[in-house]
């Protein structure tokens, strides 16, 4: 108990002296506090101080810095301004264009009217200087002598190394300041000048050397218009036509990559500008074929039909590039010209052609041997006839334009009275049906008076056997186009079979109906006396020997069916069947009458070889 006591003694004590510790450090920290409160008021001012001295300094030295910079920019411009004169070097484009970069954004920055004067200066003269570069990589790609590779059109492109050249200054010069983007800059209504006047340059190179490399192929075109068939030298022209589009097409796509001023009203006048020259090698390669195929119609008939199918197949192509030259142009369409002025000649010529078959009695100079060869007119009808289904829908869509049946020119019965050309709804092929009958009716009635106009009548019925079945072989049995068939009617074959056959009985009638005469017997003079009988008979053989010569001379002068061996067979067995058996009864009958002590006087050929000799007239 004593020890407990004595411990909890010791431990008051040790509390008691623990508390007056604690009592002194709370008052010594209060003064520590006092003192710190009152230093803190007294540095104040000379802290505050400080900051403005040390602000003060900054700004001396920032002024410093900005005068040492504009120092040595005032050096800088007079080195930049002697590269600028020089223009761009060699390899060295990219610093050229740094400068002019740095240039404008000091006339962006700086406060001063005579320095951004002087800036605005120097960036005028680079933007000459580079678009004088660009317009010389333009004139490198736009010289020469293009290309000739025989018929073959090949594009001329523009060089892929001047490309790649061209593309950072492009990049660069429509990146400049301009009115529309930087109205405030000194110098940017004289960069949209240079940068318009190069843009026309461009256009006016390139235009004339796309005409350039066009224009040999189009006088091509024209000078074998003269001598290919119609059909291919209207495809040929249709051809050219195409490939003046395509270069016109890939002029746009470079445009659109090379020009300065890339907004769309800028590109749609420079390149109408650069397909003026194209255009007008247009207008005057077509008024030259044009002029051409009038010079003689009924010859090039089928050269305006093709050029007009091609052109026909190139209108939307055409609306593109109308669309692209800008709406200031909307009104002007070459090919709608062309095609206008192309359609005006192929209306006149079905007339015409008409009006051309029935004037051929009339024409002189046939030609022939004794005039009973094919005549020209008739040769050239089957090769217009065969030329037609080439060309079905543009001969089909003249003649809907003309009016059914307004080919004849008032002759006959109009077809579709009362209708405006163009709005009849008689289906196409029907329309070149009804044509093709009138060119075969009109074309065997002109032959058909042909044949009366010879002074012989024999020479005339071989002059329309000849022409008649060449004409029947060429359309309805061998046409040279089997498409020709689905323009022959029913009327129209009836009609040309009916003209063979007339032709062929006509043949007959002139050349062996006095033969089949001379042997027929008159039953008046049977009733005679026996010796006038007798020589009535003798007569009879000696009229039809002599005739059997007459017509095989005039075989050996007028040929029948030169050109058609086997309808030439066909004809001279006809003839056999006609004449030699009735001269084989006539000649069995008046032998059994005993009508001469010698009939060998008067028989002077056997049955075989009269047929012998008349199949030799077809030889």
């Amino acid at each position: 108990m004593d020890d407990d006591s004595a411990e909890i003694e010791l431990l008051d004590q040790n509390l008691c002296k623990t508390r007056q510790i604690s009592r002194r450090m709370i008052s010594t920290l209060t003064g520590i506090d006092a003192r710190l409160v009152k230093l803190e008021r007294s540095i104040l001012p000379l802290y505050t101080a400080t900051q403005r001295l040390n602000q003060r300094s900054l700004n001396i030295d920032r002024a410093l810095s900005k005068i040492d910079e504009v120092a040595s920019s005032q050096e800088g411009i007079a080195v930049e301004e002697g590269l600028i004169l020089r223009g761009p070097q060699p390899g060295q484009l990219e610093t050229y264009m740094d400068i002019l970069e740095r240039l404008n954004a000091a006339i962006a920055f700086k406060a001063s009217d005579a320095d951004s004067r002087e800036s605005a200066r120097l960036v005028e003269t680079g933007v000459k200087k580079l678009t004088q570069m660009y317009t010389k990589l333009v004139a490198e790609g736009s010289s020469g002598s293009p290309p000739i590779a025989g018929l073959d059109f090949t594009p001329v492109m523009f060089p892929p190394e001047l490309l790649l050249s061209l593309q950072p200054i492009v990049t660069f010069l429509r990146a400049l300041p301009q009115p529309s983007t930087h109205p405030s800059h000194p110098a940017a209504q004289a960069i949209f000048s240079t940068l318009k006047e190069a843009q026309r340059g461009y256009a006016d190179m390139r235009g004339t050397w796309n005409r350039k490399s066009l224009e040999t192929h189009a006088k091509r075109v024209i000078d074998r218009a003269e001598t290919l068939d119609g059909v291919v030298a209207g495809k040929e022209f249709g051809t050219w036509v195409n490939n003046l589009l395509r270069v016109a097409e890939t002029e746009y796509t470079l445009l659109t990559d090379l020009a300065p001023l890339s907004n769309p009203s800028f590109l749609a006048s420079t390149y109408d500008t650069l397909v003026a020259p194209l255009l007008d090698l247009y207008t005057d390669t077509h008024t030259s074929l044009t002029s051409l195929i009038k010079r003689s119609l009924h010859k090039y008939t089928f050269h305006a039909l093709s050029a007009y199918s091609a052109l026909a197949t190139s209108k939307s192509r055409w609306e593109t590039l109308l669309v692209r030259r800008g709406d200031g142009r909307k009104d002007v369409n070459e090919l709608r010209d062309g095609l206008n002025a192309i359609k005006g000649v192929c209306l006149r010529s079905f007339p015409e052609f008409l009006a051309d078959l029935k004037l051929a009695p009339t024409t002189p100079g046939r030609g022939g041997e004794m005039g009973v060869s094919l005549t020209d007119f008739v040769v050239s009808t089957v090769q217009y006839l065969d030329k037609m289904p080439e060309l079905e829908e543009a001969v089909g869509s003249v003649l809907q334009a003309l009016g059914d049946g307004n080919w004849k020119m008032g002759d006959g019965k109009r077809v579709g009275k009362g209708q405006r050309p163009g709005t009849s709804d008689v289906d196409q092929r029907i329309l070149i049906q009804h044509y093709v009958y009138d060119i075969i009716t009109t074309t065997v009635s002109s032959l058909t008076a042909i044949s009366r106009t010879l002074r012989r009548g024999a020479f005339g019925s071989i002059f329309l056997l000849n022409n008649i079945c060449y004409f029947h072989a060429r359309i309805l049995l061998k046409p040279a186009h089997l498409g020709l068939a689905e323009f022959i009617s029913k009327p129209t074959a009836d009609a040309l079979a009916s003209a063979f056959r007339t032709a062929k009985a006509g043949y007959f009638e002139a050349n062996f109906s006095p033969l089949m005469q001379a042997l027929s017997e008159d039953r008046e003079k049977e009733k005679i006396g026996s010796s006038a009988w007798k020589a009535a008979t003798k007569e009879k053989f000696t009229r039809f020997y002599d005739l059997l010569e007459e017509v095989g001379e005039r075989h050996r002068m007028a040929k029948v069916l030169e050109e058609d061996e086997e309808a030439r067979k066909a004809v001279a067995e006809e003839a056999v069947k006609l004449v030699v058996p009735s001269l084989q009864r006539f000649t069995q009958k008046q032998r059994d009458k005993e009508f001469s002590k010698n009939p060998q006087k008067y028989i002077k050929l056997s049955t075989d070889e009269v047929e012998t000799q008349i199949r030799n007239f077809y030889k």
